[in-house]
């Protein structure tokens, strides 16, 4: 057995031939980008990349995935300098750089929203839109039509809890539409068990809420062996009990919902975790990026080709971004292919970013830029 110092030495002494032959190869990418730039060529050559990772898979012989993903990653980097030296995504720069900033918003921005009055979906418009008189809206597909029809200007959505996980149908809403996105809030949620006030906590058989908030807060409905039923909003589930005159049932709400429908409450802080969030964006069908934003949300689709989507996110690590969210939807009319929809961290005045999303822009099927804006954390 070799001695580990021995065997340390000549590491180093590849590693030194590696980064020579690594620097010669980034000139040849240079050289190449020019050439194409020159002669009007794309950048991406899929069977050319396919072809040199087939024979390496070969000659990589009991290492050969291992020299394919190494080759995947070189010509990575290859490809984003070709695309900085032709000046990809003309049309990502103009639309990134013509962006305005966020209007103000007073009394007289309207806004829609999903629910009722009492709702967390109101509540968070209210913290985000102070002092507007929200437009309800029975489904999230509703606020995203009258964004699309101009009834409205911005609608406030929730997209993800931090126990239930992504609300899903609002991601393919996103999907389709490709409305920007214009701001962030992380709110806490805290949720009641509440019923009419003739009720009392051991006549409980049946709660009923949306599903997310079942699913926060389903640890006290397992202990309770409750029926569940779902409805389409909190505020929806304690409107109806309060209806219904019944006192077998009860809503799982906030204490906006339970003062705004005369509701008692029967027990608090009924989530499964104490340190319970939501996030809720604001679309817009304008785009506005805030100087210093700091979240980017893209979706695009894949090529069918081997460890695209590994080679996709190491160009984000290759610049030291750091990824947040990634979402696959089913695309519609296209079995078992899907959306993917991706958050991370930066700003599209930085140069390393904006090469990147303009490169991405020319490469991926069905790329959408969906917007750079704050994250607020209440």
């Amino acid at each position: 057995m070799r001695d580990l110092q021995e065997i340390r030495q000549e590491i180093n002494e590849i590693d030194e031939r590696l980064i020579e032959l690594f620097k010669r190869r980034m000139d040849c990418a240079k050289d190449v980008g020019n050439y194409k730039k020159a002669h009007n060529i794309p950048v991406l050559n899929t069977d050319r990349e396919q072809e040199i990772l087939d024979e390496m898979l070969v000659r990589g012989g009991e290492y050969g995935p291992a020299a394919q993903m190494l080759y995947s990653n070189i010509m990575e980097l290859s490809r984003a300098l070709q695309h900085n030296i032709i000046g990809s995504g003309e049309e990502m720069r103009n639309l990134i750089e013509g962006a305005g900033q966020l209007p103000s918003f007073d009394g007289e921005t309207r806004v829609a929203c999903q629910g009722l009055a009492g709702a967390n979906n109101h509540e968070a418009t209210m913290r985000i839109f102070p002092g507007c008189t929200p437009q309800f809206y029975k489904s999230f597909a509703n606020v995203f039509n009258a964004i699309e029809e101009g009834r409205a200007d911005y609608g406030v959505l929730p997209v993800e809890n931090s126990s239930a996980g992504s609300v899903s149908d609002v991601y393919d809403l996103i999907l389709k539409h490709r409305f920007y996105i214009v701001k962030s809030i992380d709110m806490p949620i805290r949720y009641s068990l509440a019923a009419i006030p003739q009720a009392e906590l051991q006549y409980i058989e049946e709660v009923w809420s949306h599903p997310q908030s079942l699913a926060q807060c389903s640890n006290k409905i397992a202990e309770n062996n409750y029926k569940t039923l779902p409805v389409s909003n909190t505020a929806v589930a304690a409107r109806d009990v309060a209806k219904s005159k019944r006192i077998d049932i009860a809503a799982i709400c906030n204490s906006s919902a339970v003062k705004e429908y005369g509701l008692k409450v029967l027990e608090d802080n009924y989530e499964n975790r104490s340190d319970n969030m939501t996030r809720f964006i604001v679309i817009s069908k304008k785009l506005y990026i805030p100087k210093e934003a700091e979240k980017i949300s893209l979706c695009f689709s894949l090529p069918h080709v081997t460890g695209s989507l590994y080679s996709v996110l190491c160009r984000f690590n290759s610049i030291g971004l750091n990824l947040t969210k990634i979402e696959s939807r089913p695309m519609a009319n296209a079995p078992f292919q899907y959306l993917f929809y991706l958050d991370f961290t930066g700003n599209v005045r930085s140069e390393n970013v904006m090469n990147l999303l303009c490169a991405l822009s020319t490469e991926l099927p069905d790329f959408s830029f969906l917007g750079n804006y704050d994250e607020e954390r209440v």
